[in-house]
C-alpha cells in the first residue's frame, strides 16, 4: 500500500488506531492537522512517538502524517509508534533506499550490519502491546471490585 513515493502503516494500542504515512522529508511530524507538540502536552507522549525513528536514526529523512482515532493519549502515543515502525518495515522492504542498513557494534567489538526490521525489532516497536481494559462483570462494582461484606 505505498502512497505516492510514500510508505504506510497502520499501529493499534488499547482503543486506538493510528495511520501512518512517511514522505521524505525534513522530519516535520503532523498529527490530526497538528504539530506533535500541539497535539501531545507530555514530552513522554512526544518522546514514545518518535522512538521508532530514533532508533533508526531516520528522524530527519520523513515526513510522518497521521490519523489517529480511539482511546487517550497514552493509546495513541503508542499506535502512532507502531504504525511508524511498521511504515519503517515496508522502506527498507521496497528497497527505495539501496537496502538501507545500519552499522553497529556490539559489546565485543565487532560491527555488524542491521536492518531495520532487526533493529525495530529489538527496540520491541513492532510488537503490538495486547494488553486492552477488561470488560465490566454483572453484579461487580468494576471488572473484579465486588461489594462490599457487611456483617450487620
Amino acid at each position: 500500500m505505498v502512497e505516492k513515493q510514500g510508505y504506510y502503516g497502520t499501529g493499534r494500542r488499547k482503543t486506538s488506531t493510528a495511520r501512518v504515512y512517511l514522505k521524505p522529508g525534513k522530519g516535520v511530524i503532523t498529527i490530526n492537522d497538528s504539530s506533535i507538540d500541539q497535539y501531545f502536552g507530555r514530552e513522554t507522549a512526544r518522546m514514545i512517538v518518535r522512538q521508532p525513528l530514533v532508533a533508526t536514526k531516520l528522524q530527519d529523512r520523513f515526513d510522518v502524517f497521521v490519523t489517529v482515532v480511539g482511546g487517550g493519549m497514552s493509546g495513541q502515543a503508542g499506535a502512532i509508534r507502531h504504525g511508524i515502525a511498521r511504515a519503517l518495515v515496508k522502506f527498507d522492504e521496497e528497497g527505495s533506499s539501496g537496502g538501507e542498513t545500519i552499522t553497529t557494534t556490539s559489546s565485543s567489538g565487532e560491527g555488524g550490519a542491521l536492518t531495520l526490521r532487526k533493529v525495530l525489532r529489538q527496540g520491541g516497536h513492532l510488537t503490538r502491546d495486547p494488553r486492552e481494559v477488561e470488560r465490566k462483570k454483572v453484579g461487580k462494582h468494576k471488572a473484579r471490585k465486588g461489594t462490599q461484606y457487611s456483617k450487620r
